[in-house]
């Protein structure tokens, strides 16, 4: 396949290649799942259109696909998480059809998306469903090819359940987020650690004494919450979900509306996948200095539009930071309201997207195999493959386990031994 693409610079693309291979190291379950794919070839002839975030480790996804025998185009999945250098290594090093540039506006995120459909794929591999929108309504002409797609987060899979029941979703998706090994370590383990990374490479303030609100007490909340608690912070939890709200005060958290928390916080972080859940109205009653940021998947959590319209002066402090004039208040948004992790840092760790990325590796060897009794619904990853990745990362991490007696099986499977 011709190498087409769209990048920033193919000179960066000898500084991408180190840090691919920096990346590599803390992914040995993606490197397995490579090396039999390399001797086996499950993907040959099949074309994949992804849409993902450009970084190091999404990178070593497209080696394994690649390696499957896929033909491969990339796109970016947020115009501000493109890392350039990575963009590069993945063409001049790899020979993978990429287009994304960091900091491309919405039209050219969209000419790319176009670009990446243009290789009438088999497989869609989004994060965020933009590509599967964009293919919906735009180019629907290429939906009868398609054998499924896979789907990365939270945000996504929402938009596509919300396809599905409306009977709107032309072809069946896996989505990826679902499964245990994904949304159990990515979401809290990785969410919570790289969202206090971009929020401190940007800004460089305490956390600990700070306190910060947490919008959104899902798997991404969880993690982020207990880990700013731990630093230090005084924690607010903000809820729409009765369940989630008391779990998060069962977990000692104060819990309270967006409105009551808006005069206390120092710093507020959306992770609900929602949209307008920091607003004017809440704006107006932070405190001078109030710190503003996001790390749902798009830049819709904060109403940015009416805070901008409402704002005296607007200006840039530090790179990823702008501050916002209301009256004589200053409130700072991080990273144009985008994920905040992405955006000012380099996202989650490799070990945790290796479980991620295997998922989607796995997923599309599924597809090509299973496609045919698939219908046009959003698909969980099978319990088997779940249970597969684990088990090569436990052995990844030199950790051993149990296994049931005989005897054991025996008294789970039945009725009549009792108690």
């Amino acid at each position: 396949m011709t190498v087409k693409n769209d990048i920033k610079d193919i000179k960066l693309a000898k500084e991408g290649l180190d840090k691919i291979e920096w990346a590599e190291r803390s992914m040995p379950v993606l490197r397995l799942i490579r090396e039999r794919f390399t001797e086996e070839k499950p993907l040959k002839g099949i074309n994949i259109a992804a849409c993902l975030h450009v970084t190091t480790e999404t990178a070593n996804l497209m080696r394994t696909l690649k390696a499957g025998g896929a033909d491969l185009t990339l796109c970016a999945s947020n115009p501000l998480s493109t890392q350039d250098y990575t963009a590069a290594a993945l063409v001049k090093e790899f020979g993978i059809s990429v287009f994304a540039i960091r900091g491309e506006n919405n039209q050219t995120y969209y000419k790319h998306i176009n670009q990446a459909l243009d290789i009438h794929p088999d497989i869609t591999m989004d994060d965020g469903a933009d590509l599967v929108s964009t293919l919906h309504s735009k180019r629907r002409e290429l939906a009868p090819k398609v054998m499924a797609g896979t789907e990365e987060t939270t945000t996504g899979v929402i938009r596509l359940q919300a396809m599905a029941d409306n009977k709107a979703l032309l072809f069946p998706v896996i989505a990826v987020n679902e499964s245990k090994t994904k949304h159990f370590f990515d979401n809290r383990y990785g969410t919570g650690q790289s969202t206090i990374d971009g929020i401190l490479r940007a800004t460089n303030m305490l956390i600990a004494g700070s306190t910060v609100v947490v919008a959104g007490y899902g798997w991404c909340g969880r993690g982020l919450a207990v880990r700013v608690k731990g630093m230090g912070a005084n924690v607010i939890v903000t809820e729409v979900d009765a369940v989630k709200a008391i779990e998060a005060a069962m977990d000692g958290y104060m819990v309270m509306p967006m409105v009551k928390a808006a005069p206390q916080g120092d710093l507020f972080i959306t992770v609900t996948g929602n949209l307008n859940v920091v607003r004017l109205e809440h704006v107006k009653k932070m405190k001078d200095g109030a710190i503003v940021a996001n790390s749902g998947h798009f830049n819709a959590e904060i109403d940015l539009p009416a805070i901008y319209k409402a704002a005296g002066k607007r200006r840039q402090v530090r790179p990823n930071v702008e501050e916002v004039t209301l009256g004589k208040k200053r409130i700072y948004i991080l990273a144009e309201g985008r994920l905040v992790n992405l955006s000012a840092a380099e996202g989650h760790p490799a070990m945790v997207m290796d479980m991620s990325f295997a998922n989607q590796a796995l997923a599309a060897e599924y597809v090509v195999k299973n496609y045919k009794t698939l219908k046009s619904r959003v698909y969980v990853v099978p319990e088997k493959i779940d249970t597969a990745i684990a088990a090569l990362k436990l052995k990844s991490m030199g950790v051993n386990i149990d296994k049931l007696t005989p005897e054991q099986k025996k008294y789970l499977s039945s009725w009549e031994m009792g108690t």
